[in-house]
């Protein structure tokens, strides 16, 4: 049986190449420092020394890297290395922009190739749970589809425009961001107020926030901004919010204000506070 080559191995790619071996592959890994992938060793994984070696023979190729510059130097590297017709997929968070580009590079030169980012801690990727996105062809995906499923909990084929995935990782990833930013600042009021932390959170078991995103995501993608929470009535919230903070400093908070800030000032006052996705203010 040939091997599957996984190229990075930091969290994610060990919970990968973990997940792997216990299905019984035979995985040959690589990481750009050495000692990250010692560990994987006495798993079972074959350790290759350079990127080259480890895709020479291999049936498929995992890239688990951590930027677009890391990738298109990985890529080059291993080109010599590829027996024709063996897919690579990207599992890296990249430029929407430049992934499309490095697709079309790719195909032009006869390189299969997927982008497939995924929404996984690294537990859920050793457990093979979470969502892993997949763009490109759609006759490359039928290809690898059945070998893909038992990495994920969750295997989608966004479609064939070879960025969409990068653009909905970021997305995903945008929300997370913000939401622990949120988080933050009110763990910090918490501090302020005499609140203690776990209750602040606890409140957050009760009032669901989730429905937030299903209720307005829809109208704001439609541009819809008819009121029921006007934005200056938020702006005045956002005040008490950056008062109550004190001394302590707003991790997003503050960006929300000047954006509202903006918005009021250009006459958008009345409007829903959705109208922060306006595309003209």
């Amino acid at each position: 049986m040939t091997h599957l080559a996984v190229l990075g191995t930091g969290l994610l790619g060990t919970g990968f190449v973990e997940s792997l071996l216990a299905r019984g592959l035979p995985v040959v890994a690589w990481n750009r420092t050495a000692a990250k992938a010692a560990p994987l060793a006495a798993k079972g994984a074959r350790l290759a020394t350079s990127a080259a070696d480890a895709v020479r023979g291999a049936s498929r190729v995992h890239l688990v890297l951590t930027d677009d510059d890391a990738v298109d130097a990985v890529l080059a590297a291993i080109g010599p290395a590829l027996a024709p017709g063996v897919c690579v997929l990207d599992h890296t968070t990249t430029l929407p922009a430049r992934t499309a580009e490095r697709a079309a590079r790719l195909a032009q030169a006869g390189v299969t190739f997927l982008h497939a980012p995924v929404f996984m801690s690294p537990g859920a990727a050793r457990t093979a749970k979470g969502i892993m996105m997949v763009a490109g062809p759609t006759a490359l995906f039928e290809a690898v589809k059945q070998d893909l499923a038992p990495m994920t909990g969750d295997l989608w084929h966004v479609g064939e425009r070879a960025d969409l995935a990068a653009a909905y990782k970021l997305f995903g990833n945008a929300m997370i961001l913000s939401m622990i930013g949120a988080l933050a600042d009110i763990m910090q009021m918490a501090d302020q107020l005499h609140v203690p932390r776990g209750d602040a959170s606890a409140l957050f078991q009760r009032f669901q926030v989730g429905g937030v995103v299903q209720l307005r995501g829809p109208k704001m993608a439609a541009l819809d901004f008819s009121p029921s929470f006007a934005l200056d009535v938020a702006r005045k919230d956002v005040r008490l919010m950056l008062e109550s903070l004190g001394e302590a400093p707003p991790a997003v908070l503050a960006g929300l204000a000047e954006r509202m800030d903006a918005l009021i000032a250009a006459g958008r006052g009345a409007e829903d506070f959705s109208v922060l996705a306006a595309r003209d203010a």
